[in-house]
């Protein structure tokens, strides 16, 4: 059997004197057609298996910088051979590493040797090859061209690769928040109009774009040039981004990304070397303690408690302000509007739902701001880094925690990029698994929720009940992830590898664009989805009206009220003076009419279909301790998490006590008899756990190729969430809470 194989390398890594090695006398000199650079070609016979091998230029990269790496390139794109022996200099592992991901990317089927294996040895550097392989998904094989060892492993490891039908999938590796969004709109792009698909994968076609690599730029100009305009439109729009945020380039956030996910790889007992202290890298400085595991831990909690404390101490005035902002509007409203259906759905369904929301901003925006903080200096990776070892005690891969930081795993981020995020991991269970638990982080969405119920009930201690509900969320996750992954989805873990990106200081400009850009897309769903769902849910919440013979009984009850007074009383009531003191009889007499008012009210949203639905749902809800309203609160939350809070402003606004006194929804939760800190706490852990909002279901159906996922985790997720608030409210009334 015949077979062509490519020898490639950084320069100075062996690759010549192994090529001699394999080659021995079989060999010649030539050149590539067109180019002076020089082709050397042999063959290695053994056993029946004839090797025809082609020793590429040294290179450390594939981008187009130099006439050697675009003909190594060609010749892997063209000739496509059967398998590319990547030489790697064992005493300088990370930087060859490079060129090995870059082949891993493209497609092509590699083999690793490992060389020069005893000139590492004597810098006191030893390399686990078993480990790196199993990190990398390829065979690495010890070498030293010089004396021919590893010749025979080398040359057995190559035939099984090149006789392996399989084709390896190409190496995923995320670039950062930026270049991926990027990547994704790029790739998606370029797989409509098969641009130049039947050569490049459209991954790597787009990360040419994003690194500028004119070969490329020019192939895609000649073959599709509005296409092409288009991908240089997106890098261009990157590239400014990049610049106003983090004051650096595509090139060098790829660049950045991947020496990270080598220094992930070579951290993970694949390196040992004796260091000395004063060549350290300042990030290698930092992460000795920063990921110790003593100190790691104890920094990690403490940065998310300064977290919450930061956000919920700076916010709250801001907070407070935006909340005597809507009050205003709505007392204005009041004042100015006739009475009606079109007052009810402005004040009611418009400013008491959607401002119940719009009051979190500064809330929201504190919070994106910290999360910038962390993510735009790096720690956020060391999180997930950390974070590993627990994840796989779990079932789950230490990717994972990436997919777990994105969905909201400090609190602010979103289930559908976190669903999103899941591509990355290899396995296909540990996929299934990760993105079936990570609706369970805190999003932004619940966020609103979580804040409302610790203003009105656990003041006092906001900071610590916030980093309890991220804790309670996170060893909820793992748990059912664990359940599933002994169940339903059985199966071994894989290894963990994953960027370490180089700590940066985060500019102000930066931190200022990914906080607006954050907060400008949950205003913008607030008024976009939520402002749609809390109409439909006024509408439902106020038809049908109360039948004519009821409101008649209403009327009845007022007459009779003001029958008993004089008629002074009742002028006194109607026409108020300016200093607005009532008589002991006016006040015993306004009390009576408000709270028929109020019955009224409450008997119009109990007969109107959300209440009857809700009603109906009370007879199994009050064993997790909720009322009819917050059953139509929840209903509405399997749209969007966000209209909790807006539908639970409207259903308190429609059955308020006293019409023309408008107040903040998390006093008048405080005030009503239904609530207390059990049935907040209660509706915290429901919350958390219940099924992900609409649009994170359909993201899980398209990741995970099936509905039945998607309807599982509806069904799974909400069973869960109230057999867990069932607990907590039965367990906590029979405690005498």
């Amino acid at each position: 059997m015949k077979t062509t194989i490519a020898l490639a390398g950084n320069p100075n890594s062996g690759k010549t004197t192994l090529f001699n090695t394999l080659t021995g006398s079989h060999q010649h000199v030539g050149n590539y057609p067109g180019v002076t650079v020089a082709k050397k070609q042999g063959t290695y016979a053994d056993n029946g298996f004839e090797m025809t091998i082609v020793d590429l230029p040294g290179t450390y990269s594939l981008t187009a910088y130099s006439l050697e790496e675009v003909v190594a390139r060609d010749f892997l794109i063209n000739e496509k051979p059967a398998v590319v022996i990547d030489t790697v200099d064992a005493s300088n592992l990370e930087r060859n590493l490079y060129l090995t991901l870059q082949f891993m990317e493209i497609g092509v089927p590699v083999c690793i040797a490992l060389n020069m294996v005893d000139v590492a040895k004597s810098r006191g550097i030893e390399v686990d090859a078993k480990r790196l392989s199993d990190l990398l998904g390829i065979p690495v094989i010890p070498t030293i061209a010089r004396n021919g060892t590893g010749k025979k492993e080398l040359i057995a490891a190559t035939n099984k690769v090149a006789l392996d039908p399989k084709i390896p999938n190409p190496l995923i590796i995320s670039y950062g928040q930026d270049v991926d969004k990027a990547l994704v709109e790029m790739e998606a792009e370029i797989n409509s109009y098969d641009f130049l698909t039947n050569t490049y994968p459209a991954r790597w076609i787009a990360l040419k774009y994003l690194e500028k690599d004119q070969q490329i730029i020019s192939l895609g100009k000649w073959k599709n040039p509005s296409l092409a305009s288009k991908l240089e439109q997106i890098v261009n729009r990157v590239s400014r981004h990049l610049q106003d945020t983090l004051d650096t380039y595509p090139e060098a956030v790829i660049a950045d990304h991947r020496y990270g996910y080598i220094k992930s790889v070579v951290k993970q007992g694949v390196l040992f070397r004796q260091y000395d202290q004063n060549r350290l890298y300042i990030s290698d400085k930092i992460d000795k303690v920063v990921t110790s595991r003593f100190f790691g831990p104890l920094i990690m909690i403490a940065v998310i408690l300064g977290l919450y404390h930061f956000t919920f101490t700076y916010s709250e005035n801001p907070v407070a302000w935006l909340e005597g902002f809507f009050e205003w509007i709505g007392m204005l409203t009041e004042t100015h509007l006739p009475d009606g259906l079109i007052k009810s759905l402005i004040i009611a369904g418009i400013i008491d739902g959607v401002g119940g929301v719009l009051g979190f901003v500064p809330l929201i925006m504190f919070m994106f701001f910290g999360i910038s903080m962390l993510e735009d200096s790096g720690y956020l990776a060391r999180m997930a880094f950390m974070l590993d070892r627990i994840f796989r005690a779990f079932g789950l891969h230490g990717s994972s925690v990436v997919a777990f930081i994105v969905s909201g795993g400090i609190a602010g981020g979103c289930a559908v990029p976190g669903v999103m995020a899941t591509r990355t991991l290899k396995s296909p269970r540990e996929r299934l698994a990760t993105l079936l638990t990570v609706p369970f982080m805190n999003c932004g969405a619940k966020l609103p929720v979580f804040a409302l119920l610790v203003a009105a009930f656990f003041a006092e201690n906001e900071t610590m009940v916030m980093f309890f509900i991220t804790i309670l969320a996170w060893f909820g996750a793992l748990l059912v992830a664990k359940f599933l992954r002994v169940t339903v989805i059985k199966g071994d873990c894989t290894p963990f590898v994953m960027e370490l990106p180089p700590y940066r200081l985060p500019t102000l400009k930066g931190l200022a664009i990914h906080t607006w850009e954050r907060t400008w897309h949950y205003i913008k769903k607030a008024g976009k989805i939520v402002l749609g769902i809390s109409i439909i849910l006024w509408a439902m919440m106020t038809y049908p009206n109360l039948p004519d013979s009821k409101i008649q009984e209403f009327e009845a009850e007022r007459r009779a009220a003001k029958i008993a007074v004089s008629s002074s009383v009742i002028e006194e009531i109607e026409t108020p003076s300016e200093n607005n003191e009532l008589s002991k009889e006016a006040q015993i007499l306004n009390a009576r009419l408000v709270n028929i008012d109020a019955r009224q009210a409450e008997a119009g949203l109990k007969y109107a279909i959300a209440g009857r639905f809700g009603s109906v749902l009370e007879n199994v809800s009050r064993w997790a301790g909720f009322d009819w309203r917050t059953n139509i609160a929840l209903v509405g939350g399997f749209a969007a998490k966000e209209v909790i809070v807006s539908t639970l402003g409207t259903a308190y606004s429609l059955g308020e006590v006293d019409p023309e006194q408008t107040e903040p929804l998390s006093r008048a939760l405080a005030k009503d008899s239904e609530w207390g800190p059990l049935v907040a706490l209660s509706l915290i852990i429901f919350t958390i756990f219940y099924s992900p909002c609409f649009v994170a279901v359909i993201c899980i159906v398209k990741e995970s190729g099936a509905w039945k996922w998607g309807l599982f985790s509806m069904v799974f997720n909400t069973v869960l969430a109230f057999i867990l608030a069932v607990l907590v409210f039965q367990v906590g009334s029979a405690l005498g809470y």
